[in-house]
């Protein structure tokens, strides 16, 4: 049985109980045809099967007692009654998805509150998933580098080109490469003293995992924001998951992209705050030399 969870992330015997639904969705994609009928009844009745046993929940999802089983243990889980009770506090504890999504029945007027909801429940969601231990894992290696270069492909080069507006602050040297070839060629020429910040939602596009295992090849170290479960997760130093319900198949990224421009954000005060007072008087100089390309506002 292999586990769609990194075991960075998740044991067998231990694995987080916290955002077990947006776990759920990121992992449906690695799961069986059959163990995806489990995950996809879950995800749209999630409070109905907290009273389901085994046996009427693989009924009513049309699969055997194993297949749940199996679901259970591709979750991290082992055996269906620990999922279950990690399912329930889940739901207690954490903020669900209410069906946010905007659909054909709605009217105009309904678009900009269901964004706005989902896009707090998402952020909530992440805040909650968020590991201490593995923040200040990422922060370290960002304060050490010698050399910073950001890389992510499609929506995801949208997040790179924000992180290194944030990072070359740091007076490190940062770059970002958004094109696939650009990307290979620069991470093939890094060394041990080099750090690339790896963006994508889903940890499973082919060119950029091509890109980092030629970045490690040279003994680069490699920090990787994207879901949980893919093998982008597995090249990563320092994984930081972000795990978030969408439906990308109807809408671009949206959620997703605001949680990991949340992380960004932090990871560039507590960087700076870890470089002390140099770090904060490079800030202010880098302001300060922009401050005359704006017009003086009549309330100053």
């Amino acid at each position: 049985m292999v586990n769609v969870l990194s075991s960075k992330n998740a044991t067998t015997n231990n694995p987080p109980e916290k955002g077990l639904l947006a776990r759920i969705r990121v992992a449906s994609t690695a799961l069986s045809r059959a163990e995806r009928q489990v995950a996809d009844f879950l995800l749209q009745k999630p409070h109905d099967a907290l009273e389901m046993s085994i046996r009427v929940l693989a009924q009513v999802c049309n699969v055997s007692e194993p297949t749940v089983a199996r679901f259970a243990q591709s979750l991290g889980f082992d055996g269906f009654k620990s999922f279950k009770l990690a399912f329930a506090k889940s739901l207690a504890t954490g903020i669900p998805y209410l069906h946010l999504d905007v659909n054909q029945a709605d009217q105009v007027k309904d678009v900009l509150p269901k964004v706005f909801d989902r896009t707090i429940a998402a952020l909530m969601e992440a805040r909650n998933n968020a590991n201490s231990a593995t923040f200040e894992a990422a922060v370290n290696l960002l304060a050490r580098a010698r050399r910073i270069e950001c890389y992510g492909l499609g929506y995801s080069g949208a997040l790179a080109i924000d992180a290194q507006l944030k990072f070359f602050r740091f007076g490190i040297p940062t770059t970002v490469f958004c094109d696939a070839h650009l990307q290979a060629q620069s991470a093939s020429l890094l060394n041990s003293d080099c750090l690339v910040v790896a963006f994508s939602r889903t940890g499973r596009t082919r060119d950029l995992i091509r890109s980092v295992q030629l970045a490690k090849d040279t003994g680069a170290k490699v920090l990787v924001l994207c879901a949980s479960g893919g093998p982008l997760a597995e090249l990563a130093d320092v994984h930081i998951s972000v795990d978030v319900e969408e439906d990308p198949d109807i809408y671009t990224p949206m959620t997703s992209r605001l949680a990991h421009l949340t992380y960004i954000d932090a990871l560039a005060v507590a960087v700076t705050l870890l470089r002390g007072p140099a770090a904060i008087d490079m800030l202010e100089r880098a302001k300060a030399s922009i401050s005359e390309k704006r017009l003086v506002s009549k309330l100053d």
